[in-house]
């Protein structure tokens, strides 16, 4: 086996950086795609159950499973084997998602109290899949070059994009079929279990493999990182006994980053409270669009999302200026008034609109601030400052939904 790099090394060159950057996006889309397939069917969970609220019920019950277990793991990623962590979450993902199917199944798609008790239990577990993976996952980009997250974050968007288009296609598919909204529902669903099984091997075992991600874990390794060990011995590559470096604390990376952890916070609460709540409950009866008309908003939202995530990667649009990211992002609120008139009194073509902006403007600033952030700490700072991220994005989501309620007073 190879021994650990020195920690000043530099590689001559980044072999496998285009296949890592491709994994990265894979497992971003692995890591969204079950809660945005829960979002995207929310049109058939409104057929079985009218009166139960599931797009604001199911996503008030995600979050807290999500909150408290990224909590617990960002207070002790220090000792946590980052490698058990991301498979462990894929895989929790895929068993989920499939146990939709089954659970669809043996109810024969039957409404009732039951059944929604059972979405929910699994519900519960894609949250605690997600803080398993987009903490791990994150954590581990930090200390890689910031390609890596952006492209993971791209996948991230692309999962709303590609679920939105899917269920799409699946409904026009099976919209004349008896049971049509059903069957196109479980096709789905089986669609997204096998993306997310394809995430457990890439991960597992394309992933750690590759030279540059290599390089990136041994020399956060050598500044004394416990958290890749198991990746970089599934690499053949064995660390030793390494003397930790000095390191900042979670306290004093909150108080260095306190801007950049608000601006991840406001981005997320303005989204949630709006998407997907007020999408499928409060755009009013004014289209002709008739049931498609919250899929279209959902999918005009996660294709702007996906696409704004690549235009900080022209580097005169990036924005990295801390004042300017945090007056951007507060400025978003400027839009609740729209969102609100143009639900109750303006036609589709408004609300399609500001759909757009929305999620033009969230892929945008999430990519800016988290590929910001984390520049000039060391590898264990970096990992932990990326764990710190998904806490208080995830908190911001929470908030969202919890304000989204608001909008039926």
């Amino acid at each position: 086996m190879s021994n650990i790099v020195a920690k000043d090394s530099t590689p001559t060159r980044l072999e496998g950086k285009f296949k890592a950057i491709v994994v990265c996006w894979f497992l971003g889309l692995g890591s969204g795609v079950a809660w945005n397939s829960m979002l995207t069917i929310s049109d058939y969970y409104y057929a079985l159950f009218p009166t139960y609220h599931p797009s604001r019920v199911l996503t008030l019950v995600y979050q807290p499973f999500a909150n408290v277990t990224v909590l617990i793991l960002a207070l002790y990623e220090l000792k946590l084997n980052t490698r058990k962590r991301n498979i462990g979450g894929y895989m929790l993902f895929t068993a989920s998602t499939f146990g939709l199917i089954v659970l669809d199944l043996a109810t024969h798609g039957a409404g009732g109290i039951g059944p929604y008790l059972g979405i929910c239990a699994l519900v519960a577990c894609f949250g605690i899949a997600n803080a398993f993976v987009q903490g791990g996952v994150m954590g581990d980009l930090s200390f890689m070059c910031p390609e890596f997250i952006q492209s993971f974050l791209a996948g991230l968007a692309a999962s709303g994009a590609l679920t939105s288009g899917l269920r799409l296609l699946t409904k026009l598919i099976f919209n004349k079929h008896h049971n049509g909204l059903r069957d196109g529902t479980l096709f789905f669903l089986a669609i997204s279990t096998l993306l997310e099984f394809v995430c457990i091997f890439l991960y597992a075992y394309i992933f750690p493999k590759l030279p540059i991600v290599k390089h990136y874990r041994a020399k956060a390794a050598s500044q004394g990182s416990k958290t890749v060990a198991a990746d970089l011995a599934a690499a053949g590559i064995q660390t030793g006994d390494v003397e930790p470096e000095e390191r900042l604390s979670n306290t004093e990376l909150l108080r260095q980053n306190w801007d950049y952890i608000l601006d991840i916070y406001l981005i997320y609460v303005f989204t949630l409270s709006i998407f997907p709540g007020f999408i499928f409950e409060n755009t009013g009866a004014h289209h002709r669009l008739g049931a498609w008309y919250p899929l279209v908003l959902m999918a005009l939202y996660n294709v702007w999302d996906l696409i704004s995530t690549y235009i900080p990667l022209i580097e005169c649009l990036k924005l990295e200026n801390r004042i300017g990211l945090m007056v951007s992002v507060l400025s978003r609120y400027l839009l609740i008034p729209a969102f609100y008139f143009a639900g109750k009194y303006a036609d589709q073509g408004w609300m399609m609109l500001l759909t757009s902006f929305m999620g033009l403007t969230n892929g945008y600033l999430t990519v800016c601030v988290l590929t910001a952030a984390p520049k000039g700490y060391k590898g264990p700072e970096q990992n932990a400052l990326g764990n710190l991220f998904v806490v208080f994005l995830l908190a911001g989501i929470s908030s969202g939904v919890a304000l989204d309620w608001l909008w039926d007073l």
